[in-house]
């Protein structure tokens, strides 16, 4: 399982530390030019995801046939084939969607000036989407192999040239025009087909995935297959859209809690969020790890790496949670001066959090973990709904009553994400010694 899950943990962190270079350079622009950049980010981000649950489904279609038959090439072909289909065919209606970027935001109330520059850095930004689809596609494929060492190597090429590109395209280095923020959604729309261009050399070049000629009669349909996807990834898109929409909605009471509040509440997030690329990717590998036993009708397989993966992922934030009530000033430290006289509220709340967080990681990571355990049994309609009860039915009602109506403020909030998390990580956790328990007799 570590062998496995390590470089997709160092993707996810690679691929993190893409998003943050933009922001850095945003920066340095000026505060106006972040600040339309967060906007445009965000409504670009949501689609995106929900994009990108519909083409993950191709990992435990992947994982199940190769378990079933590990020289299964005509069947494998077929679904990387319609996976990419799945992936054009989502991303023409989100590309005609976010070219109405400036309207969406006027719309919404935001200020036309933030609104226009922030609608010329979506316009770039979003032909990024069918690329990285495609090397979400090709990354199921070559993992589903236990083979992601290649999707690191791409995207550990990939940041620097990311950096790179920003720099060029936003400040009009190296004989480039200067585009600001609109160069950095130039920069990420390269940087991601890079990305795909590189996993299409690998699976071109390398001596095991040739012999599947993923591309040879493209245009060739499977309209069955086409369907799978779409009814396995539906689920799952619908499961990122529930948590990313419940923390964007966090960020924004936040917002109307304090400046000071929604700032400390900005670094324990990101503070959490680095560490959660550890579980999202133990996450990833038991998907193909229980995917593959799940194919051969090996049950004790799936039991194994099942609890493997949940035990590394939830014991790896337990000790995260750790750090985070022994050492909040340390970690805040990183992201602002904790000495400064005015940075002492931020620090103060943001000091609360982090306990609150520590608590919160846990429920996490356990959540992350558990969506892949059944994911990899091709089982996500009753986790979609798990998530819906969740983090609106349960976290986001609670998060509002205790921060406003109890008057908790901050710490309201972050109770109710941490009562959220706990929930779906529980019902996963039920639905798997339920499903589990019957993989054998499910495949007889």
């Amino acid at each position: 399982m570590l062998a496995l899950a390590w470089p997709m943990i160092l993707t996810n962190v690679a691929q993190t530390a893409m998003t943050a270079t933009d922001v850095m350079m945003m920066g340095w622009i000026s505060p106006d030019a972040l600040a339309a950049g967060a906007l445009g980010s965000n409504l670009y981000y949501t689609p995106m995801f929900f994009g990108m649950g519909l083409t993950l489904a191709t990992s435990p279609m992947l994982a199940r046939q190769l378990g079933a038959n590990r020289h299964s090439v005509r069947e494998v072909r077929r679904t990387v084939r319609q996976g990419l289909w799945v992936a054009l065919f989502i991303s023409v209606p989100l590309w005609l969607m976010l070219w109405q970027a400036e309207a969406i935001l006027l719309l919404m109330g935001q200020k036309p000036d933030l609104a226009r520059v922030a609608g010329h850095y979506v316009h770039t930004l979003q032909w990024s989407l069918l690329p990285f689809y495609g090397y979400i596609v090709l990354r199921s494929f070559i993992s589903a192999f236990e083979r992601p060492g290649w999707a690191m190597v791409v995207v550990l090429f990939a940041v620097p040239f990311n950096a790179l590109a920003n720099w060029c395209l936003m400040f009009g280095k190296l004989g480039f025009p200067a585009l600001g923020v609109a160069g950095s959604g130039l920069a990420t729309t390269l940087s991601s087909s890079v990305m795909f261009l590189g996993l299409i050399i690998v699976v071109l070049r390398e001596k095991q995935f040739r012999r599947y000629r993923l591309f040879g009669r493209f245009w060739r349909a499977d309209w069955p297959r086409f369907l799978q996807i779409l009814q396995l990834g539906l689920p799952i898109a619908a499961i990122i859209v529930f948590e990313v929409s419940l923390f964007n909605g966090a960020a924004l009471l936040m917002g109307l809690i304090g400046a000071s509040s929604l700032a400390a509440h900005a670094i324990a997030i990101q503070i959490c969020s680095l560490a959660f690329m550890v579980p999202l990717g133990f996450g990833q590998a038991v998907t193909v790890r229980v995917g593959r036993f799940f194919g051969a009708g090996d049950g004790e397989g799936v039991r194994r790496a099942g609890w493997t993966a949940y035990a590394l992922g939830v014991g790896f934030m337990t000790l995260t949670g750790l750090v985070m009530v022994l050492a909040p000033h340390f970690l805040i430290s990183a992201f602002i001066d904790i000495h400064a006289v005015q940075n002492a509220e931020v620090v103060a709340h943001a000091v609360t959090f982090l306990i609150f967080a520590a608590l919160f990681q846990i429920a996490d990571g356990a959540q992350a973990v558990g969506s892949g355990m059944l994911r990899g049994l091709h089982d996500t309609t009753m986790p979609m709904i798990y998530a819906a009860i969740g983090y609106w039915g349960v976290g986001m009602p609670l998060g509002v009553y205790l921060a406003f109506w109890m008057g908790w403020e901050g710490a309201g909030i972050w109770t109710g994400l941490f009562i959220g998390l706990a929930v779906v990580a529980a019902l996963l956790l039920w639905r798997w010694l339920t499903r589990a328990r019957w993989v054998p007799a499910e495949l007889a």
